[in-house]
């Protein structure tokens, strides 16, 4: 008999999130940078294997919100916790634990409050960026930190049930043994995909995704909050790619001095895709975007 469910992983933005599932996958099936909240769509990374298959969803980082958008993300992150099998909430090995990781804290143990609901899990991540002496001492503080607020929500039977695993997703050190604890708890039941799918990211979404993400990478701290990717014409090997910013000035700043920036852009981005492919970039100012309800609407946020 088979068996298959859902993994929602949530987290702070930037704690690492989309580096575990494409680790926990085997290949690339949603983005990653360092900088903050580079995930916005709830992207699904399939794993099958020894007749379990179980479906990570990677979800946009918690955080205090900003703008439109940034509401947006933080609604859709707490959504995907509703129905899963199992709640993984990742923790930073190396960073004190703030108002940002209560939250995500928070959010696993109200949505494990079922005695049937999902099984808790808190993952203490980035384990390889300092020493065993600080990961034991994190997970000693992230255990206190999780029983008292479990305490004052009244939900210490969801505490006394939480598995803890330290990892780095980037090594892949302690991430076998995550996965085999969540392996376990899946229920019985026909998978949900096909054998062989690694993830259920629409082909036009991971493209205009690649495009965001050297994006991001190369405009570092200046740009990224302000950009949005959607591919505007399909038809192979010709593949438009629209880029979408806020304000003049940054339209500038994404393409570059003489087109430098938005080639090296599509460079990077085209050694991603098939060969073949002829990847055209295109520039567009939509102000305000990330703030305006009917374009937030319109782009699928």
């Amino acid at each position: 008999m088979t068996r298959a469910g859902l993994c929602a992983i949530i987290g702070r933005p930037n704690v690492g999130k989309s580096t575990l599932i494409n680790a926990v996958v085997g290949e690339k099936v949603t983005i990653t940078s360092s900088t903050p909240n580079t995930t916005r769509q709830l992207i699904r990374g399939i794993l099958t294997e020894d007749d379990v298959q179980v479906v990570f969803v990677d979800t946009p980082g918690l955080h205090r919100p900003k703008t439109s958008l940034g509401s947006r993300l933080n609604d859709n992150a707490r959504a995907a916790t509703d129905g899963v099998d199992v709640i993984v909430a990742m923790i930073d090995a190396g960073a004190a634990i703030g108002p940002g990781d209560k939250m995500v804290l928070t959010t696993m143990l109200q949505g494990c409050r079922r005695a049937d609901g999902p099984l808790p899990i808190v993952a203490v991540n980035k384990m390889d960026r300092t020493s065993r002496a600080a990961v034991a001492a994190q997970l000693l503080a992230v255990v206190t930190e999780t029983e008292a607020l479990a305490e004052e929500i009244s939900l210490t039977d969801v505490a006394r049930r939480i598995e803890y695993f330290p990892l780095s997703a980037r090594t892949g050190d302690g991430v076998e043994d995550l996965v085999a604890a969540v392996k376990a708890a899946m229920p019985e039941g026909h998978y949900l995909f096909d054998e062989d799918e690694v993830s259920d990211v629409p082909e036009n979404l991971f493209i205009a995704e690649l495009v965001r993400e050297q994006l991001v990478r190369k405009t570092r701290e200046e740009l990224p909050h302000s950009i949005h990717c959607r591919v505007a014409e399909y038809e192979w090997p010709h593949i438009t790619v629209e880029i979408l910013v806020e304000r003049e000035s940054q339209k500038g700043m994404v393409i570059g001095k003489g087109g430098a920036l938005l080639k090296e852009v599509g460079i990077a981005a085209r050694r991603q895709l098939p060969e073949g492919v002829f990847l055209e970039l295109r520039v567009r100012v939509e102000p305000g975007w990330q703030k305006r309800e009917d374009i937030l609407d319109r782009l699928g946020y």
